[in-house]
């Protein structure tokens, strides 16, 4: 089962730790270095299970439907 309840001890400092590993790479590298972490942290866990949910829960609300994406024509937008 996924934990979705606050469970690192210190947040502040596990946010500074990920900001600082970023600091100073590209675009380029700093999507490497997620792409890494994220296998890394997959493997780590190994339970399918909870990678599908985890990976459903991430995905959440940032896709959205295309229709709700597109501008619509009776509002006016050009096009």
């Amino acid at each position: 089962m996924l934990n979705t309840e606050p469970n690192i001890a210190a947040p502040d400092d596990f946010y500074q730790e990920l900001i600082d590993l970023h600091r100073d790479l590209t675009d380029e590298q700093s999507t490497l270095v997620n792409a890494k972490l994220i296998l890394l942290l997959a493997n780590h866990i190994g339970d399918m299970d909870v990678l599908r949910t985890a990976m459903a829960a991430a995905r959440e609300g940032v896709v959205v439907r295309a229709a709700q994406a597109a501008p619509s024509k009776a509002s006016g937008s050009p096009g």
